[in-house]
């Protein structure tokens, strides 16, 4: 194996590394995310019911939605048919039954949340990574840039 051959090997576990990291940082932070969308819309917090309604979302959420993103991180980039916020942005249909079940009434959002999210009638879809914690931030920025420079050296070697 050659020198070049090796260094791409080292990084394409490095970007698997990554990948495991941001899997279990957003399976770490799913939940409390679902709960405090929905905790948003009370000023002194929701009543007991929504709350454990929220929390029984949360749950429902990461067990639906972890295997899928993990699914996804471990198949070789060329092979990913989306990327992980795509399936993180589909979160946003737990806490929406919620509130549409307790009874909130939609939120005014401006044209272009409503262009780009037309079914997100509560403006809480998620802008990025860091919307779900800073250490689903940090480990998505870290996926990505891990994810970008693997494509690139693959490149590189295929032009060489």
């Amino acid at each position: 194996m050659s020198d070049t051959e090796r260094t791409l090997q080292d990084d394409e576990e490095k970007l698997n590394e990554y990948a495991a990291t941001l899997a279990d940082a957003v399976e770490a932070s799913l939940e409390s995310w679902v709960v405090a969308q929905v905790a948003k819309f009370w000023i002194e917090g929701p009543p007991d019911t929504i709350q454990q309604a929220a929390e029984e979302a949360g749950r429902a959420a990461v067990q639906d939605l972890a295997p899928k993103l993990r699914a996804l991180l471990e198949l070789d980039i060329e092979e990913q048919w989306t990327n992980p916020l795509a399936i993180l942005r589909t979160a946003i249909d737990y806490p929406m039954a919620i509130l549409r079940t307790a009874g909130v009434p939609p939120v005014q959002r401006d044209s272009t949340a409503e262009q780009f999210h037309p079914t997100d009638v509560y403006d809480i879809t998620p802008g990025g990574f860091a919307a779900f914690g800073p250490e689903v931030g940090d480990a998505g920025l870290r996926w990505g840039a891990a994810k970008a420079h693997v494509h690139l050296r693959r490149r590189a070697d295929e032009r060489s």
